[in-house]
Parts: structure tokens; sequence; C-alpha cells
């Protein structure tokens, strides 16, 4: 490292480019030690005994209402025959109970889709969260998404080209 002197000599005296690294690494040392000392501080915590008790959580099953739609349309809560017109209020009398119950609808395949989006929508009107549906697995074996095979005697689905 070359330091410039106080005597002019000739042209060999120039201006020292070299940054002083001993304050920045005396600083870096103060702010260690400093977090080093406030550290344990800020994990103080208070000390309290809690009371003991020995009671078991009580969870609650939330309670299901099957609501079943035959190929004519027809709709049957929990087995039980009902109007169409019926379902909001019976929908928002068990909407405010907690837990809320879920609605499993189960629906014939061949089912109107305006009957299904029609108690769909009265269910949602009415503040009912929990909706499901319930399926069966394809027949045979087939997995989910391939075509089950066609029953004997039956015409070939035409395909997309």
């Amino acid at each position: 490292m070359a330091f410039g002197s106080f005597e002019g000599k000739g042209s060999g005296s120039h201006t020292v480019s070299e940054i002083n690294m001993v304050p920045l690494i005396d600083v870096m040392l103060v702010l260690l030690v400093i977090f080093i000392i406030t550290a344990p501080l800020l994990a103080h915590s208070i000390k309290i005994n809690m009371p003991q008790v020995a009671a078991e959580q009580i969870e609650e099953e939330p309670k299901t209402i099957d609501l079943a739609i035959d190929a004519s349309g027809a709709l049957f809560w929990d087995e039980k025959p009902v109007n169409i017109d019926d379902l909001p209020n019976r929908f928002k009398s068990v909407a405010g109970t907690k837990p809320q119950p879920e609605i499993r609808i189960r629906a014939d395949q061949n089912t109107r889709y305006e009957t299904l989006a029609k108690v769909m929508a009265s269910a949602r009107r009415s503040g009912m969260t929990r909706i499901g549906f319930v399926t069966t697995p394809p027949s045979g074996g087939a997995p989910a998404g391939e075509a089950a095979p066609a029953p004997a005697g039956a015409a070939p689905a035409p395909s997309a080209h």
C-alpha cells in the first residue's frame, strides 16, 4: 500500500484511492456486540401457571341432508317426497343451525338440468354453503374418465375428427 508523503518530490506524488476498512469493521463489531446483548432480552416471556383440565373436546358431526331427484323431477328430502316450491323454506330453516348441515344431492342420470339448477340456486339463495353431489363409479371397473364398454348390440358412438 502506497502512502503519500508531505514532501512534494517531483511527479511521483499521487492521490491515495483505497478505502480505509478499519472504521467500517469497528462499526460492524460494535453493532454485533449490541445485537448479542439485546437478543436474549427480546425473547423474554412471562411465566404463568395455567390451570390443568381433563375435559375432552366435543366434535359435533354435522348433519347431512339427502336430497334425491328422480328422472321425472320428483324431489325427496331424506327419503320423504317434497315439492320444489317448499325447498327455500326448508333450506332457510336448516341454514342457520351450527354446524350447518351438508346437502348431498343425488340426481338420476336422466334428470333435467333445469331441475338441478333450480335446486342448487334455491339452496345458495337460502344461505346453504355446503352442497355436494353423490355419484356412483362406472360399472365394469373402467377407470374414471374412460368410457365403459358399450352393451352388446349397441351402435358405436360417432367419433369427432
